[in-house]
């Protein structure tokens, strides 16, 4: 990924904490005065969203410091672990918002519609720019879309509230505010369950999962004639913009230039794949490694 695109993604997540901030205050204050369960369910959301999308610009900053000594890759997969940190954090706000939810429908308590119903509203829009903006930014990002999951689930959660207390004020059935709650965790659920599988996937140096090797492999050796057969493939990525190979590659008895050989190489896995980075080991008779 390019500091253009890192730089722009960062200016994006500090707008969104800003914002998310700001009114986690103003929505736990509301639902504690109006007694709404969808209303602190979705500022306790928030508060871990704050504490997400700080970690996410943490994240974006600190990856953007050169390799050294200690990290010969540098610093990028940090932001891989951000993701994962924001998918358990996801997990564990749902497993909380059951829990209340619950213990609420068998428990009922007043809740007062009308300020519910204001609070939520205002949630509803802060939560829209606040989508709006990480949604513009880079959708392939893992930690971008780890704090932009978090803030569509603000979002579906101050949806909610607004639908409850309208079903409150006009109806007076309170069980609607953690029936509600419960549907918004269930979705919060999926989209966490997904974060964490496509991070650990990474965090596990798995291949990209748009990527064939088999079919890679066929298109290297058709593309480059001294090549005869390519064994020992690994592809990981840093992200899953920064790719990495390495791969054995034998050549005919007489391959001419083998360095050219790998030039040639190279600039498919460039130009068909994305693959900047690649350590190929050249081999004109059986493998070392056997």
């Amino acid at each position: 990924m390019s500091h253009v695109h890192d730089n722009s993604d960062m200016r994006r997540v500090l707008l969104a904490l800003l914002l998310t901030g700001s009114f986690m205050v103003v929505e736990l204050i509301g639902g504690i005065l109006s007694g709404s369960l969808a209303l602190l369910a979705d500022a306790g959301h928030m508060l871990t969203d704050t504490m997400a999308l700080a970690l996410a610009a943490a994240a974006f900053h600190i990856s953007k410091r050169p390799a050294d000594i200690k990290r010969t890759y540098g610093y990028q997969r940090l932001q891989i672990l951000a993701a994962f940190v924001n998918g358990l954090g996801l997990l564990l706000i749902v497993g909380w918002i059951l829990f209340e939810a619950i213990d609420r429908l068998r428990h009922p308590a007043p809740v007062l519609g009308t300020t519910m119903l204001l609070i939520a509203a205002i949630g509803l829009l802060v939560n829209v720019i606040s989508f709006a903006v990480l949604h513009g930014g880079d959708r392939e990002n893992l930690n971008i879309r780890g704090a932009a999951m978090h803030v569509a689930g603000d979002l579906l959660g101050s949806l909610a509230a607004v639908v409850a207390a309208i079903v409150i004020i006009y109806s007076g059935w309170t069980p609607i505010d953690p029936i509600l709650s419960v549907f918004v965790a269930l979705l919060i659920l999926r989209s966490a369950w997904s974060l964490v599988k496509h991070s650990a996937h990474v965090l596990l140096e798995g291949a990209p999962e748009s990527l064939n090797i088999s079919a890679m492999q066929e298109k290297l050796i058709a593309a480059v004639p001294s090549v005869t057969s390519i064994h020992h493939v690994h592809v990981w990525g840093l992200t899953p913009q920064d790719l990495m190979l390495t791969m054995h590659v034998r050549l005919t008895a007489t391959p001419g230039n083998p360095t050219e050989c790998i030039r040639r190489i190279k600039a498919v896995l460039q130009a068909e794949y994305s693959i900047g980075h690649s350590t190929i080991e050249i081999e004109t008779d059986d493998c070392a490694d056997h």
